[in-house]
């Protein structure tokens, strides 16, 4: 056999995984495009559950719900980023399904009992994430943001306790920034909200231990505090909230991962890869260098 026969023989292979790569991709889009349009037709229903948390800080003040379009394509404009989330919730499902069944294939028996859990647990905890920014976090920012308006007796602005013009400063907003920055609470608490998924699933394969990730905590409350600032907008309970949350899940995908290891050394040593003889060893050793 030639070298040209066998380049040909290992193209093919890659060549079909390729095709089939394809092939699930445009499953993927015309899911996802399915869904979009789904939405679309739905669209003003779902930016009116959308503006629930603005609607409900309004409604505390004593104040109207409204926003306002401040261009004549705005209103497209929204309704194309509502079905653009909503199409890409729907259609995750078929999405994570179509990727599962591109990628079991190439994995052993017990590579696809491990790696499952993760694929099953990823999209719950983004919207797990999700929920509690829209629930939780979003609320609490609006009200923050929301408390700079201010009001004189007669509707008038007030500077210093003084009435300066028959003017009030009151919020008057553009749908498509509230939604903008909603949406970018949503998305961001979501991702956040994959740490413990990402972390224990790199735990599951090796490449970090609960050691190292205790060993660098420092760090990644830096880390942390520096996403907090760029994710959310520049108020402090937010940032504080987010630091809060994602510190919190940190330690738990530490706990998580110290399972996962104690959980492999167990079956180490069932499997008799471990001699419990050296291992004593070995730390009598390392005592004796200590002292």
């Amino acid at each position: 056999m030639s070298n040209t026969d066998e380049i040909e023989d290992s193209s093919a292979p890659l060549i079909e995984h390729l095709a089939e790569l394809r092939t699930r991709l445009i499953h993927c889009v015309v899911a996802f495009l399915i869904g979009m349009i789904i939405c679309f037709t739905v669209a003003t229903p779902l930016f009116n559950f959308l503006t629930n948390p603005l609607c409900q800080v309004l409604a505390d003040r004593g104040q109207d719900c409204g926003l306002i379009f401040i261009s004549p394509q705005e209103g497209f404009f929204v309704a194309i980023k509502v079905s653009l989330l909503g199409g890409f919730i729907l259609a995750f499902p078929y999405i994570g399904m179509q990727m599962w069944r591109f990628v079991a294939p190439g994995l052993y028996r017990t590579e696809k009992n491990a790696f499952l859990p993760f694929m099953l647990a990823s999209p719950f905890m983004f919207l797990l994430g999700a929920s509690f920014a829209f629930y939780v976090v979003t609320p609490l920012a609006y009200d923050f943001f929301l408390g700079f308006q201010q009001f004189g007796a007669e509707g008038e602005a007030v500077v210093d306790g003084t009435a300066t013009a028959p003017l009030s400063v009151v919020f008057q907003g553009s749908a498509q920034e509230y939604l903008n920055l909603t949406i970018k609470f949503i998305v961001a608490f979501g991702l956040c909200f994959q740490l413990p998924v990402l972390l224990t699933l790199m735990g599951k394969a090796g490449l970090v231990t609960a050691e190292g990730l205790g060993g660098v905590r420092k760090y990644a409350v830096v880390a942390i505090l520096v996403l907090a600032a760029l994710v959310t907008p520049p108020d402090v309970i937010t940032q504080v909230i987010l630091f809060v949350v994602v510190y919190g899940l940190y330690e738990i995908s530490i706990f998580l991962v110290a399972r996962v290891e104690k959980k492999r050394e167990e079956q180490l040593r069932a499997d008799g890869y471990y001699d419990d003889e050296e291992e004593a060893d070995e730390e009598i050793i390392q005592e004796e260098e200590g002292k």
